[in-house]
Protein backbone atom coordinates (compact mmCIF):
# COMPACT_ATOMS: atom_id res chain seq x y z
CA UNK A 1 0.00 0.00 0.00
CA UNK A 2 1.24 3.46 -1.13
CA UNK A 3 2.23 5.63 2.01
CA UNK A 4 -0.05 8.58 2.67
CA UNK A 5 2.52 11.44 2.92
CA UNK A 6 0.49 13.85 4.91
CA UNK A 7 -0.41 11.16 7.73
CA UNK A 8 3.11 9.92 7.00
CA UNK A 9 4.08 13.64 8.44
CA UNK A 10 1.50 13.66 11.20
CA UNK A 11 2.44 9.69 13.26
CA UNK A 12 6.31 10.47 12.23
CA UNK A 13 6.64 14.46 13.34
CA UNK A 14 7.46 15.09 10.01
CA UNK A 15 7.83 18.96 9.44
CA UNK A 16 9.40 18.89 6.63
CA UNK A 17 10.16 16.74 3.73
CA UNK A 18 13.49 16.94 1.13
CA UNK A 19 12.15 16.39 -2.33
CA UNK A 20 15.13 14.91 -4.18
CA UNK A 21 16.26 13.83 -7.50
CA UNK A 22 19.72 12.95 -8.79
CA UNK A 23 21.01 14.37 -12.03
CA UNK A 24 23.25 12.90 -14.89
CA UNK A 25 26.78 13.74 -12.66
CA UNK A 26 25.34 12.60 -9.89
CA UNK A 27 24.47 15.66 -8.22
CA UNK A 28 21.35 15.41 -5.69
CA UNK A 29 19.15 18.57 -6.47
CA UNK A 30 16.18 18.94 -3.86
CA UNK A 31 13.46 21.32 -2.92
CA UNK A 32 12.55 21.76 1.10
CA UNK A 33 8.47 21.56 1.44
CA UNK A 34 6.86 22.27 4.44
CA UNK A 35 5.16 18.79 5.74
CA UNK A 36 1.35 21.46 5.17
CA UNK A 37 2.09 21.08 1.82
CA UNK A 38 3.03 17.75 0.74
CA UNK A 39 -0.14 16.83 -0.59
CA UNK A 40 -0.12 18.87 -3.27
CA UNK A 41 3.50 17.79 -4.19
CA UNK A 42 3.03 14.51 -4.00
CA UNK A 43 0.52 14.74 -6.49
CA UNK A 44 2.24 17.17 -9.12
CA UNK A 45 5.83 17.46 -7.80
CA UNK A 46 8.41 20.16 -7.01
CA UNK A 47 8.95 22.20 -9.69
CA UNK A 48 12.69 22.73 -10.59
CA UNK A 49 14.45 25.02 -13.80
CA UNK A 50 16.04 21.73 -15.26
CA UNK A 51 18.90 23.82 -17.12
CA UNK A 52 20.38 25.03 -13.52
CA UNK A 53 21.14 21.27 -12.76
CA UNK A 54 22.93 18.71 -14.69
CA UNK A 55 19.91 17.39 -17.11
CA UNK A 56 20.67 18.31 -21.01
CA UNK A 57 17.95 21.14 -20.66
CA UNK A 58 18.05 24.78 -22.04
CA UNK A 59 16.59 27.67 -20.52
CA UNK A 60 13.70 27.86 -22.85
CA UNK A 61 12.57 24.45 -21.57
CA UNK A 62 9.29 24.28 -19.17
CA UNK A 63 9.90 23.26 -15.80
CA UNK A 64 10.38 20.00 -14.49
CA UNK A 65 8.45 18.32 -11.72
CA UNK A 66 10.44 16.21 -9.04
CA UNK A 67 7.28 13.96 -8.50
CA UNK A 68 8.40 12.01 -5.22
CA UNK A 69 7.86 8.42 -4.39
CA UNK A 70 6.48 7.89 -0.92
CA UNK A 71 7.59 4.39 -0.53
CA UNK A 72 11.95 5.83 -1.07
CA UNK A 73 10.60 8.09 2.43
CA UNK A 74 13.56 8.25 4.84
CA UNK A 75 13.78 9.99 7.94
CA UNK A 76 16.84 12.19 8.51
CA UNK A 77 18.37 10.04 11.59
CA UNK A 78 20.07 12.63 12.75
CA UNK A 79 16.97 15.17 11.97
CA UNK A 80 14.37 13.26 11.98
CA UNK A 81 11.69 15.75 11.53
CA UNK A 82 12.77 16.23 8.00
CA UNK A 83 12.02 13.47 5.66
CA UNK A 84 14.03 12.62 2.34
CA UNK A 85 12.24 11.87 -0.89
CA UNK A 86 13.81 10.00 -4.13
CA UNK A 87 11.35 11.67 -6.61
CA UNK A 88 11.38 11.28 -10.27
CA UNK A 89 11.68 14.02 -12.78
CA UNK A 90 8.52 14.62 -15.47
CA UNK A 91 8.18 17.37 -17.59
CA UNK A 92 5.26 17.97 -20.44
CA UNK A 93 3.25 15.44 -18.55
CA UNK A 94 6.10 12.34 -19.42
CA UNK A 95 8.79 11.09 -17.29
CA UNK A 96 12.57 13.15 -18.41
CA UNK A 97 13.69 10.10 -20.52
CA UNK A 98 17.24 11.20 -19.45
CA UNK A 99 16.53 11.57 -15.89
CA UNK A 100 18.85 8.72 -14.07
CA UNK A 101 15.97 7.02 -11.70
CA UNK A 102 13.62 6.70 -14.87
CA UNK A 103 16.36 5.26 -16.61
CA UNK A 104 16.28 2.82 -13.73
CA UNK A 105 12.90 2.02 -13.67
CA UNK A 106 12.78 1.59 -17.57
CA UNK A 107 15.22 -1.07 -17.07
CA UNK A 108 13.43 -2.32 -14.26
CA UNK A 109 9.93 -2.56 -16.32
CA UNK A 110 12.67 -4.50 -19.24
CA UNK A 111 13.81 -7.42 -16.81
CA UNK A 112 10.21 -7.63 -15.15
CA UNK A 113 8.56 -8.62 -18.94
CA UNK A 114 10.71 -11.58 -18.74
CA UNK A 115 9.71 -12.12 -15.51
CA UNK A 116 13.09 -11.20 -14.03
CA UNK A 117 14.26 -9.01 -10.73
CA UNK A 118 17.56 -7.92 -10.64
CA UNK A 119 19.00 -7.74 -6.88
CA UNK A 120 22.39 -5.93 -6.12
CA UNK A 121 24.59 -5.15 -3.10
CA UNK A 122 27.14 -2.07 -3.22
CA UNK A 123 30.12 -1.75 -1.18
CA UNK A 124 30.50 2.44 -0.57
CA UNK A 125 34.14 2.98 0.15
CA UNK A 126 34.80 6.65 1.38
CA UNK A 127 37.53 8.56 2.66
CA UNK A 128 37.20 10.44 6.10
CA UNK A 129 39.48 13.81 4.89
CA UNK A 130 40.21 16.78 6.50
CA UNK A 131 37.57 19.69 5.99
CA UNK A 132 39.71 21.30 2.98
CA UNK A 133 40.13 18.09 0.82
CA UNK A 134 43.82 18.57 1.55
CA UNK A 135 44.74 15.28 3.85
CA UNK A 136 43.64 12.65 5.55
CA UNK A 137 41.91 13.33 8.84
CA UNK A 138 43.68 10.94 11.30
CA UNK A 139 47.58 11.79 11.17
CA UNK A 140 48.08 8.84 12.97
CA UNK A 141 46.83 6.52 10.30
CA UNK A 142 50.34 5.80 8.72
CA UNK A 143 50.23 1.95 7.90
CA UNK A 144 52.17 0.83 4.39
CA UNK A 145 49.07 -1.84 4.85
CA UNK A 146 46.09 -0.33 6.69
CA UNK A 147 43.33 -2.67 5.64
CA UNK A 148 41.37 -3.82 8.55
CA UNK A 149 43.51 -1.67 11.05
CA UNK A 150 41.75 -1.91 14.76
CA UNK A 151 43.54 1.02 15.67
CA UNK A 152 42.77 3.44 13.07
CA UNK A 153 39.10 1.93 12.70
CA UNK A 154 38.45 2.93 16.11
CA UNK A 155 39.73 6.69 16.48
CA UNK A 156 36.63 7.01 14.35
CA UNK A 157 34.58 4.79 15.90
CA UNK A 158 32.03 7.76 16.56
CA UNK A 159 31.88 8.77 13.00
CA UNK A 160 31.39 4.65 11.48
CA UNK A 161 29.14 3.85 14.82
CA UNK A 162 26.56 7.27 14.35
CA UNK A 163 26.34 6.07 10.49
CA UNK A 164 25.97 2.32 11.08
CA UNK A 165 23.73 2.78 13.71
CA UNK A 166 21.42 4.89 11.08
CA UNK A 167 21.74 2.39 9.20
CA UNK A 168 20.19 -0.04 11.67
CA UNK A 169 17.61 2.13 12.71
CA UNK A 170 16.40 2.40 8.84
CA UNK A 171 16.13 -1.24 8.65
CA UNK A 172 18.85 -1.47 6.24
CA UNK A 173 20.14 -4.35 8.23
CA UNK A 174 23.81 -3.38 8.10
CA UNK A 175 26.33 -6.19 8.51
CA UNK A 176 29.96 -5.56 8.69
CA UNK A 177 31.97 -1.63 8.90
CA UNK A 178 35.84 -1.33 8.09
CA UNK A 179 38.93 0.18 7.62
CA UNK A 180 39.86 -0.05 4.00
CA UNK A 181 43.20 -0.86 2.35
CA UNK A 182 44.00 3.24 2.16
CA UNK A 183 44.66 5.22 5.04
CA UNK A 184 41.62 7.14 5.67
CA UNK A 185 39.41 4.81 3.83
CA UNK A 186 36.13 2.86 5.01
CA UNK A 187 33.67 1.12 3.92
CA UNK A 188 30.42 -0.25 4.90
CA UNK A 189 27.80 -2.57 4.17
CA UNK A 190 24.28 -3.53 4.26
CA UNK A 191 22.12 -6.24 3.05
CA UNK A 192 21.42 -6.49 -0.64
CA UNK A 193 17.95 -5.46 -2.16
CA UNK A 194 16.23 -5.07 -5.05
CA UNK A 195 17.97 -2.69 -8.13
CA UNK A 196 15.56 0.29 -6.99
CA UNK A 197 16.07 0.37 -3.54
CA UNK A 198 19.29 -0.65 -3.53
CA UNK A 199 20.04 2.71 -5.91
CA UNK A 200 17.60 4.88 -3.56
CA UNK A 201 19.80 3.89 -0.65
CA UNK A 202 23.63 4.39 -2.16
CA UNK A 203 22.20 7.70 -2.67
CA UNK A 204 20.90 8.13 0.60
CA UNK A 205 23.87 6.78 2.19
CA UNK A 206 26.32 9.35 0.43
CA UNK A 207 24.26 11.96 2.04
CA UNK A 208 24.38 10.86 5.24
CA UNK A 209 27.64 9.94 5.06
CA UNK A 210 28.73 13.37 4.23
CA UNK A 211 26.49 15.19 6.63
CA UNK A 212 27.32 13.26 9.75
CA UNK A 213 31.29 13.47 8.93
CA UNK A 214 30.62 17.35 8.38
CA UNK A 215 28.61 17.04 11.51
CA UNK A 216 31.75 16.16 13.43
CA UNK A 217 34.62 18.34 12.13
CA UNK A 218 35.25 15.61 9.03
CA UNK A 219 34.34 15.48 5.35
CA UNK A 220 33.96 12.39 3.36
CA UNK A 221 34.73 12.15 0.00
CA UNK A 222 33.66 8.80 -2.50
CA UNK A 223 36.27 10.58 -5.08
CA UNK A 224 37.59 7.80 -6.92
CA UNK A 225 41.16 8.40 -6.25
CA UNK A 226 41.63 11.35 -4.16
CA UNK A 227 45.40 10.74 -3.27
CA UNK A 228 47.60 9.16 -6.31
CA UNK A 229 49.14 7.02 -3.77
CA UNK A 230 46.91 4.98 -1.58
CA UNK A 231 44.08 2.66 -3.12
CA UNK A 232 41.07 4.20 -4.97
CA UNK A 233 37.17 4.67 -3.80
CA UNK A 234 35.53 1.55 -5.47
CA UNK A 235 31.51 0.49 -5.51
CA UNK A 236 31.74 -2.79 -5.91
CA UNK A 237 28.53 -4.31 -7.31
CA UNK A 238 27.29 -7.72 -6.53
CA UNK A 239 24.50 -8.90 -8.52
CA UNK A 240 21.53 -11.90 -8.97
CA UNK A 241 18.56 -12.43 -10.47
CA UNK A 242 15.54 -13.37 -9.20
CA UNK A 243 11.60 -14.14 -9.68
CA UNK A 244 9.65 -14.21 -6.73
CA UNK A 245 11.75 -15.71 -4.27
CA UNK A 246 13.84 -17.91 -6.44
CA UNK A 247 17.49 -16.70 -7.17
CA UNK A 248 17.74 -17.45 -11.00
CA UNK A 249 21.72 -17.18 -11.06
CA UNK A 250 22.12 -20.62 -8.46
CA UNK A 251 22.74 -23.40 -10.02
CA UNK A 252 24.94 -25.96 -7.60
CA UNK A 253 25.32 -28.25 -10.94
CA UNK A 254 26.69 -25.07 -12.78
CA UNK A 255 30.29 -23.98 -13.18
CA UNK A 256 31.52 -22.19 -9.32
CA UNK A 257 27.45 -22.35 -8.95
CA UNK A 258 26.14 -20.87 -11.31
CA UNK A 259 23.12 -20.95 -13.49
CA UNK A 260 23.50 -21.05 -17.44
CA UNK A 261 21.19 -17.78 -17.02
CA UNK A 262 23.90 -16.51 -15.34
CA UNK A 263 26.44 -16.98 -17.43
CA UNK A 264 24.24 -15.55 -20.00
CA UNK A 265 24.16 -12.02 -17.87
CA UNK A 266 27.20 -12.28 -17.15
CA UNK A 267 28.28 -12.80 -21.04
CA UNK A 268 26.52 -9.46 -21.77
CA UNK A 269 28.20 -7.15 -19.45
CA UNK A 270 31.36 -8.68 -20.88
CA UNK A 271 30.48 -7.60 -24.25
CA UNK A 272 29.90 -4.25 -23.09
CA UNK A 273 32.22 -3.95 -20.57
CA UNK A 274 34.63 -1.49 -22.58
CA UNK A 275 31.50 1.02 -22.56
CA UNK A 276 30.56 0.45 -19.14
CA UNK A 277 33.03 2.81 -17.48
CA UNK A 278 31.31 5.61 -19.03
CA UNK A 279 28.72 5.22 -16.79
CA UNK A 280 30.28 3.47 -13.77
CA UNK A 281 33.75 5.50 -14.07
CA UNK A 282 31.95 8.96 -14.62
CA UNK A 283 35.06 11.49 -13.81
CA UNK A 284 38.20 12.72 -15.43
CA UNK A 285 39.59 11.47 -11.91
CA UNK A 286 38.09 7.85 -12.03
CA UNK A 287 41.23 6.59 -14.82
CA UNK A 288 43.41 7.61 -12.36
CA UNK A 289 41.79 4.16 -10.28
CA UNK A 290 41.35 2.05 -13.12
CA UNK A 291 44.51 0.98 -14.53
CA UNK A 292 46.82 2.54 -12.14
CA UNK A 293 50.20 1.68 -10.84
CA UNK A 294 50.22 -0.54 -7.49
CA UNK A 295 49.78 1.92 -4.53
CA UNK A 296 51.76 1.84 -1.35
CA UNK A 297 49.82 -1.00 -0.15
CA UNK A 298 50.92 -2.97 -3.14
CA UNK A 299 48.15 -3.20 -5.66
CA UNK A 300 45.47 -1.01 -6.88
CA UNK A 301 42.75 -3.25 -6.10
CA UNK A 302 40.92 -2.03 -9.51
CA UNK A 303 40.50 -3.74 -12.89
CA UNK A 304 42.53 -2.97 -16.27
CA UNK A 305 41.48 -5.59 -18.70
CA UNK A 306 37.47 -6.98 -19.57
CA UNK A 307 38.24 -10.39 -18.10
CA UNK A 308 36.31 -12.94 -14.99
CA UNK A 309 37.23 -15.37 -12.35
CA UNK A 310 36.41 -17.01 -9.43
CA UNK A 311 36.62 -15.55 -6.03
CA UNK A 312 39.68 -13.80 -7.22
CA UNK A 313 40.08 -10.11 -7.00
CA UNK A 314 42.70 -9.04 -9.89
CA UNK A 315 39.92 -9.75 -12.48
CA UNK A 316 36.87 -7.19 -13.46
CA UNK A 317 34.48 -10.02 -12.64
CA UNK A 318 34.65 -12.17 -9.27
CA UNK A 319 32.14 -14.76 -8.48
CA UNK A 320 32.62 -15.32 -4.64
CA UNK A 321 29.79 -17.75 -4.23
CA UNK A 322 27.70 -19.92 -6.12
CA UNK A 323 24.16 -17.51 -6.95
CA UNK A 324 25.88 -13.84 -7.17
CA UNK A 325 29.02 -12.27 -9.10
CA UNK A 326 30.82 -9.17 -8.50
CA UNK A 327 31.63 -6.47 -10.69
CA UNK A 328 34.54 -4.84 -9.46
CA UNK A 329 34.57 -1.54 -11.91
CA UNK A 330 32.57 1.19 -10.81
CA UNK A 331 33.95 3.62 -8.16
CA UNK A 332 32.89 5.77 -5.51
CA UNK A 333 31.54 8.80 -8.16
CA UNK A 334 28.53 6.18 -10.10
CA UNK A 335 25.57 7.44 -10.18
CA UNK A 336 23.78 4.86 -8.17
CA UNK A 337 20.80 5.00 -10.41
CA UNK A 338 23.13 4.91 -13.89
CA UNK A 339 25.05 1.92 -11.77
CA UNK A 340 22.29 -0.25 -11.54
CA UNK A 341 20.79 0.74 -15.10
CA UNK A 342 23.81 -0.04 -16.88
CA UNK A 343 24.82 -3.52 -15.39
CA UNK A 344 20.84 -4.39 -15.85
CA UNK A 345 20.56 -3.29 -19.80
CA UNK A 346 24.10 -4.77 -20.65
CA UNK A 347 22.71 -8.26 -19.11
CA UNK A 348 19.34 -8.04 -20.10
CA UNK A 349 21.14 -8.01 -23.75
CA UNK A 350 23.50 -11.07 -22.90
CA UNK A 351 20.05 -13.16 -21.73
CA UNK A 352 18.46 -12.08 -25.35
CA UNK A 353 21.34 -12.92 -27.04
CA UNK A 354 22.52 -16.17 -25.25
CA UNK A 355 25.94 -14.23 -24.86
CA UNK A 356 29.13 -16.49 -24.06
CA UNK A 357 31.41 -15.06 -21.24
CA UNK A 358 34.33 -16.75 -22.84
CA UNK A 359 36.95 -18.87 -20.84
CA UNK A 360 36.82 -17.87 -17.11
CA UNK A 361 40.46 -17.04 -15.89
CA UNK A 362 42.42 -17.62 -12.57
CA UNK A 363 45.46 -16.01 -12.98
CA UNK A 364 46.93 -13.30 -10.99
CA UNK A 365 46.06 -9.85 -13.51
CA UNK A 366 48.72 -8.29 -11.84
CA UNK A 367 51.37 -9.93 -11.82
CA UNK A 368 50.49 -12.50 -15.11
CA UNK A 369 47.96 -10.11 -16.98
CA UNK A 370 50.90 -10.00 -19.60
CA UNK A 371 50.64 -13.34 -20.30
CA UNK A 372 46.93 -13.51 -20.99
CA UNK A 373 45.60 -13.16 -24.64
CA UNK A 374 43.01 -10.53 -23.92
CA UNK A 375 40.16 -9.29 -26.08
CA UNK A 376 38.97 -5.60 -24.68
CA UNK A 377 41.36 -3.59 -22.39
CA UNK A 378 39.20 -0.74 -20.44
CA UNK A 379 39.54 2.96 -21.50
CA UNK A 380 42.31 4.97 -20.71
CA UNK A 381 40.57 8.21 -20.31
CA UNK A 382 37.44 9.81 -20.13
CA UNK A 383 37.14 10.77 -23.48
CA UNK A 384 38.20 7.00 -24.40
CA UNK A 385 35.31 5.77 -22.56
CA UNK A 386 32.43 8.15 -23.58
CA UNK A 387 33.48 7.04 -27.81
CA UNK A 388 33.27 3.30 -26.66
CA UNK A 389 29.70 4.30 -24.92
CA UNK A 390 28.84 5.90 -28.32
CA UNK A 391 30.41 3.16 -30.35
CA UNK A 392 28.15 0.86 -27.94
CA UNK A 393 24.96 -0.38 -29.92
CA UNK A 394 23.71 -2.17 -27.01
CA UNK A 395 24.05 0.67 -24.62
CA UNK A 396 22.34 3.51 -27.45
CA UNK A 397 19.70 1.03 -27.47
CA UNK A 398 18.80 -0.29 -24.33
CA UNK A 399 19.28 2.69 -22.68
CA UNK A 400 17.59 5.49 -25.13
CA UNK A 401 17.55 9.08 -24.96
CA UNK A 402 20.12 8.65 -21.67
CA UNK A 403 22.82 8.15 -24.23
CA UNK A 404 23.28 11.49 -25.94
CA UNK A 405 22.32 13.74 -23.45
CA UNK A 406 24.76 12.03 -21.08
CA UNK A 407 27.82 12.30 -24.06
CA UNK A 408 26.71 15.66 -24.74
CA UNK A 409 27.12 16.84 -21.13
CA UNK A 410 30.32 14.93 -20.40
CA UNK A 411 32.08 15.94 -23.12
CA UNK A 412 31.39 19.50 -22.07
CA UNK A 413 32.98 18.36 -19.23
CA UNK A 414 36.20 16.93 -20.76
CA UNK A 415 36.56 20.18 -22.76
CA UNK A 416 36.21 21.98 -19.66
CA UNK A 417 39.19 19.50 -18.28
CA UNK A 418 41.16 19.94 -21.13
CA UNK A 419 41.17 23.70 -20.80
CA UNK A 420 43.07 23.58 -17.56
CA UNK A 421 46.71 24.02 -17.65
CA UNK A 422 48.42 21.90 -14.74
CA UNK A 423 51.43 22.46 -12.61
CA UNK A 424 53.00 19.38 -14.18
CA UNK A 425 53.02 20.33 -17.62
CA UNK A 426 54.55 23.51 -17.40
CA UNK A 427 57.44 21.96 -15.10
CA UNK A 428 57.45 19.37 -17.72
CA UNK A 429 57.17 21.45 -20.80
CA UNK A 430 58.67 25.50 -20.20
CA UNK A 431 61.81 24.24 -21.31
CA UNK A 432 60.67 22.12 -24.15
Amino acid sequence: MTIDLDAAAKERGIRYFLISFTDLFGVQRAKLVPASAIGGMARAGAAFAGFATWLDMTLADPDVFAVPDPESLIQLPWKPEVGWLAADPWMNGKPVEHAPRNVLKRQIAAAAEAGHEMKTGVECEFFLISPDGSEISDAADRQIKPCYDQQALMRRYDTIAEICDAMQGLGWQPYQNDHEDANGQFEMNWQFDTALRTADRHAFFKYMTRSIAERRGLRATFMPKPFLELTGNGCHAHVSLWSDEQNLFEDAAGELGLSALAYQFLGGVMHSADALPALLNPTVNSYKRINSAPTISGASWSPSSVTWSGNNRTHLIRIPEPGRFEIRLADGAANPYLLQAAILAAGLDGIANARDPGKRSDINMYTEGHTLAVGKKLPLNLLDALRALEGSAVLRDRLGGLVPSYLKLKREEWNAYARHLSVWERESTLDC
